[in-house]
Parts: C-alpha cells; structure tokens; sequence
C-alpha cells in the first residue's frame, strides 16, 4: 500500500512538472543562434528565452502555445518588408522584446505582432517601434496588451496604421501602454466586453481612441492629449467612459470626444480640457453624463439637434468660449444640477441650488452656429449687449433649453 502511494505521488510531481516545460535560449554563441530554429524544436508549454541582440528573421510565425522571454530587450526587426511576429496559436505569451521596422502595406495590414483567431495572448512590456500597426488582434480573445510603449512617426495617416487595432474580438484588456505617432492610438471594431485602462494615447494622427460598432465596452482613466481629435464612440450602445482626460484636441474638426449614433451609455468623472469642443453629440441618445469637468474648451457641449433623453447633471463648466451650443430648437435632453461660471443668480436660502434657472445657450452662440464667421466679433462690445439683451428679453433661444436647478459652487471645490 505504501509503495502504491510512493507510486502515485512520483508520478503526480513528475506531471506536473513536465507540465511546466522546457526552457531554449537563443543567443549568438547558444545552441539556438535564431528564434525561428528554437520555435522549430519547441513544444506545447516551453519558454524561449532570447538574449539582447538584433534577429533580422523575415516574418516570425508562432504556431504553438509558448512563452516568449527578451532579456534586455532584444531587437527583432522585419527589414520594412515583413510582418514580424504573427501569432497563429491560443495561449502564447510575449515579454521585454523591441520590435521594429514592419513592412508597408495597406492590403494585408502587416504589424509588429499580429494575433490572428486565437485566445489567452499575453503581449506585455514590450516596445513596438516604427511599425505600421503596432499589435493587431483579429478574432481574439482573452488577450492582454499590458504596459508596452508603441511609437510610430509617420504624418499621413494613409501611410500608417493603429498602435493598438482590434477587429472581432471580445473580453480584451488594453491597459497600460504608451501609444503615438499612429493614425488611430486605439481602434475597436466589432469588439466587445473589453477593458481600456490607464493608457496614454497622445500626438495621434486621427484620434486617440476610436470605437466603431462595439457595445458592451468601459474605457477607465486614460489620457488622450494633443491627438487631430481625442476619442470618437459611434454606432455602440452600452459603453462606460470614467476618470479619463481629454486635452489639447486642437483643430476645425477636433473634440475631445465625438459621440455619433450612441445609445444607452454613462459618462461620468472625466476631464475636458482645452480642446475645440469637448464633447459633440449627434444622434446620441439615453446618456447619463455626470460629474464631469469642461474647462477652457472652446465649446464645452456641441449638441446637435438629432440628440434625445440625455441627461446632464452635477456637471462643472469653468471659463468655456461657449458652455453648449446647438443647431436647433427642440430641446429634447434635461440639464440639472450643473455648475456655470457664468450664473449670476443668488441662493437666498442657502441651499446650494441657484434660485434663478439658468439659460446656458447663449444669443451670440445661436448667431455664430448659423454665421461662423461672425466669430470675428468675439469679446467685442456690440456681442456683450447682445447677450445681455437676450437675457432680458429672451427670443431667439429656446426656453426650454434650460437648467431649473444650477449649482452655486463647483464640485471642484
């Protein structure tokens, strides 16, 4: 009996180490002097540990589950010709790698790594570097992209790809990272359930994040700043956007974020700074946007007419050109509880809620939507009377377009 259970126990710690793998190193003066050679004799569950040096191998195929270790981060570069590494396996883990220099091309959209119709893909701490998409994922799932540094430097976006492109995929986690230089910093296609967490998507062609088509998303305290526009989210319902900063969106066509056809969505806890606008919304409707901070935009709020059942409330707008603008008469969203700078009512019963409703549409602001050019006489005399004047004898903005409950003091303070 005692020499069956000797029996057992042997064999359950040989399993499960066995289960572990084997170890191959890859280095000039090794066994392995290319990565390739060692994928060759790897199997199931072995690490390849490569050390610093530069592998020019053409395009890197990872056909079975394995992980991938770079000391001191070794450079493998695909020579502007090729895809460099293509992962084509579930369960593959990539580390502490510098990978470079991808082909070109706008008809097989090659990467520095590319996940094609696999799961559990772990690609962390690794920098991308001069590629024309960073990490492309295609029909992944369960995959990780975690604190790598992904930078391209091209000014065209006909000519470069996304830092981070995610095609038909669900359940990912985008946390993390470093992304500029690419036409989009983030994009999402048909991409559902996934985390975008603590990333910095900066000086992009386009836009920092991009969401087409994918519900059932969070995006939670990244940064988006001086990209052509900060995020734009259409065609999706059910996506959560908390604790981000959008800031130095510049442009005729930049916002901090562009939302277009969205539905049934919470936005709340975010920063809008110094951008063209800082949120448009066109076609959006059942959005709860709270708590939010629109500071030195030049339009805080661009609602367009087309825009239903939103709800804007608890809200600060500190120093805006103009705080919300629209394109037409029927008020179809509710403002509460928001804080204007520009509110000049009192609080004679210390309530904290303004005893005057505010009118946050300005006269000027109607006038420059329909005659942008009359801009021109921004800050001038003649547009301080015309506010004022409005105020007094409202007739040109709607009356419904309204906040019956504004705050005297920032949540800020």
């Amino acid at each position: 009996m005692k020499f069956l259970i000797f029996i057992l126990i042997a064999g359950a710690f040989f399993c499960s180490n066995s289960s572990l793998g084997n170890t191959l190193v890859v280095g000039e003066l090794l066994e392995y002097q290319s990565i390739k050679s060692a994928i060759v004799d790897a199997a199931a569950g072995d690490t390849i540990i490569v050390k610093s040096g530069f592998y020019k191998e053409g395009n890197i195929a990872i056909n079975k589950p394995i992980t991938f270790i770079g000391e001191n981060f070794p450079i493998i570069d695909g020579d502007w010709r090729f895809e460099v590494i293509t992962i084509k396996c579930s369960n593959v883990s990539i580390t502490g790698f510098k990978i470079q220099h991808s082909g070109f091309a706008t008809l097989d959209d090659p990467g520095g790594i590319k996940i094609m119709n696999a799961a559990n893909i772990s690609i962390v701490g690794n920098i991308l570097y001069d590629n024309f998409f960073g990490v492309y994922i295609q029909q992944g799932h369960k995959c990780v992209i975690k604190n790598n540094l992904i930078i391209a430097f091209n000014k065209d976006e006909q000519q470069i790809g996304n830092g981070i492109h995610c095609w038909k995929s669900d359940s990912l986690q985008i946390i993390g990272n470093d992304i500029s230089g690419h036409r989009d910093g983030i994009y999402f296609e048909f991409v559902t359930h996934s985390v975008i967490w603590r990333n910095v998507s900066h000086d992009n062609i386009r836009y920092g994040l991009h969401f087409m088509f994918s519900n059932d998303d969070s995006y939670f305290t990244n940064i988006f700043k001086n990209n052509g526009a900060g995020v734009a989210v259409m065609f999706t319902k059910n996506v959560t956007m908390m604790n981000n900063h959008f800031e130095e969106n510049w442009g005729d066509a930049a916002y901090g974020l562009l939302l277009k056809e969205i539905s049934d969505s919470y936005i709340s806890g975010n920063t809008f700074t110094n951008n063209t606008t800082g949120i448009y919304m066109e076609g959006t409707n059942r959005i709860k946007l709270e708590c939010n901070v629109f500071e030195q935009n030049g339009w805080a709020l661009q609602i367009q007419a087309s825009c239903m059942d939103n709800v804007l409330s608890s809200n600060d707008f500190l120093t805006n050109t103009f705080d919300v603008s629209t394109n037409g008469t029927n008020v179809l969203n509710t403002f509460e509880r928001n804080y204007w700078d520009k509110y000049t009512g009192y609080d004679l019963n210390h309530d904290g809620i303004g005893d005057v409703p505010f009118h946050p549409l300005s006269m000027y602001c109607v006038v420059v939507e329909n005659i942008p050019s009359a801009m021109l006489l921004y800050r001038s005399f003649f547009v301080t009377m015309l506010d004022k004047s409005e105020k007094m004898f409202p007739s040109i903005t709607p009356d419904n377009f309204i906040d019956l409950t504004p705050r005297i003091e920032s949540i800020l303070l």
